[in-house]
């Protein structure tokens, strides 16, 4: 009788070594799957991000946009698929290895989501006094640094959140993303629920971030308005899969009749 041999255990295509993206690729994702309680969110997403630019990711409501970010950073693990940042495959890494990745990333939260008990300079301040070694002093010339940049008044810097309006929390959230110099930049939402002044001052931070840090910037969104003014390129994700991938001209001339819909109700929202 022959002998039973050991069942070779499957393979986790997740953790099986992958070809690297080519240099100047700061983002790349590969075949992303991912599903709760049996309910497919994410359909297999392939997404490229070249370094130095700005691709918004636009889509409805319910579409995986926040779950797509979340995997982007590490804060979910996929159920197959991989994701590259600065040419490393986040997916088999450990906590420690992806905190280390994490330090590479500022975020920008929908709604700034500053410190209220902290001032503007202490919420801008706060990365750098829990994350680095620096100096007090070489952390007050940083601070000062990135709050001009963003030209915000100096008598802000000693105010609460409370006490500053809604385009400056913004400033000030923006500033707080970028005070450890990142390299990517995740907007989350950034311009939901504001005016059209502020969410133009908005789209110009961004911009301004993008060339005065060259940084290389995703923003989520569903404002076309603001993604056609700040992107290189614009990503449609429908039903879990992205359907969609081209510079501003080419997405406006998109054959797809879901980007086509999703254009016409946002243009006949806006008049």
């Amino acid at each position: 009788m022959a002998t039973p041999q050991p069942s070779t255990p499957p393979k986790d295509e997740r953790t099986e070594p992958q070809a690297p993206p080519p240099p100047g690729v700061a983002i790349e994702v590969r075949d992303l799957v991912k599903s709760y309680a049996g309910q497919p969110i994410l359909r297999g997403i392939n997404l490229i991000v070249p370094s130095g630019t700005t691709t918004v990711i636009l889509g409805g409501s319910g579409q995986g946009k926040s779950v797509l970010m979340k995997h982007l950073i590490g804060l979910e693990h996929p159920d197959s698929g991989h994701v590259f940042i600065n040419g490393r495959d986040i997916v088999p890494m450990n906590s420690a290895q992806l905190n280390e990745v994490r330090n590479e990333f500022g975020m920008v939260f929908q709604n700034a989501a500053l410190f209220d008990s902290m001032s503007v300079y202490e919420n801008v301040a706060f990365p750098l006094r829990e994350h680095t070694r620096m100096k007090e002093a070489e952390i007050q010339k940083r601070v000062h640094e990135v709050l001009s940049l963003f030209s915000l008044d100096p008598k802000a810097y000693s105010k609460f959140p409370a006490q500053i309006s809604g385009g400056m929390r913004k400033r000030v959230g923006l500033a707080r993303a970028v005070v450890r110099q990142p390299k990517i930049v995740l907007y989350d939402e950034p311009t939901t629920g504001l005016d059209p002044l502020t969410t133009e001052a908005v789209d110009e931070m961004i911009l301004h971030a993008k060339e005065s840090l060259n940084v290389t910037s995703v923003v989520i969104s569903h404002d076309i308005g603001s993604a056609f003014k700040i992107a290189d390129s614009l990503a449609f994700l429908h039903a879990g899969r992205i359907i969609e991938h081209g510079s501003p001209a080419e997405f406006k001339n998109s054959k797809r009749e879901e980007v086509q819909r999703f254009l016409s109700m946002w243009f006949a929202k806006s008049y």
